[in-house]
Order: structure tokens, then C-alpha cells, then sequence
């Protein structure tokens, strides 16, 4: 699977995610997935998580965020798909 088949998932995370460890907790699966992108608090309190990689391990991310395995406490993960872009690298904690 070359680059073209990469994905891009836009996950926001509603719940209490800010300040439990959420982003690290986040960066940490995504590398383990082979992923890159970022782990961003909003000032509304969500988490945003931009990830791209096959839509395999993007699936498994998503899942991870949902499995209420995470710090702090996630309500809601809505998420979003489109074509990796392909600007990113590494995964961050913003």
C-alpha cells in the first residue's frame, strides 16, 4: 500500500480530555499505528486529532479513542474522513 491509499482522519473529542494526559496517552497509540499528525486542545474543551496513515490503522486509532481505555473521560469522538494531504510528520502534542 503506497501513499496514494493513505487517509486522513479528523477525530474531535468531546468529554473530559484536557489536562488528564489525553494528548500523550493519544500520541503514544497513533506511533504505535505507524501514524502521523497531531493531538491539539481547543479552547472549548475538546480534543482534536488529526491522523493519516492507512485507513486500517486510522480505524484502529479511532477505535482506541473510543474504547474508554482513555484518560480523563470521552462523551462523544465525531469524526471525519478524507485524502491524506501528506504535509504531516511525526505526531504531535499542540
Amino acid at each position: 500500500m503506497g501513499a496514494a491509499a493513505d487517509v486522513r482522519l479528523s477525530a474531535w473529542v468531546h468529554g473530559n480530555v484536557q489536562g488528564v494526559g489525553f494528548r500523550w496517552w493519544t500520541r503514544s497509540r497513533a506511533l504505535e499505528l505507524g501514524l502521523v499528525g497531531h493531538a491539539t486542545n481547543t479552547r472549548d474543551g475538546r480534543v482534536s486529532v488529526i491522523a493519516e496513515g492507512s485507513r486500517a490503522q486510522c480505524d484502529k486509532l479511532l477505535a482506541l479513542l473510543r474504547s474508554g481505555e482513555t484518560p480523563g473521560r470521552v462523551d462523544l469522538v465525531v469524526e471525519s474522513w478524507e485524502s491524506a494531504r501528506g504535509e504531516l510528520t511525526g505526531f504531535e502534542e499542540r
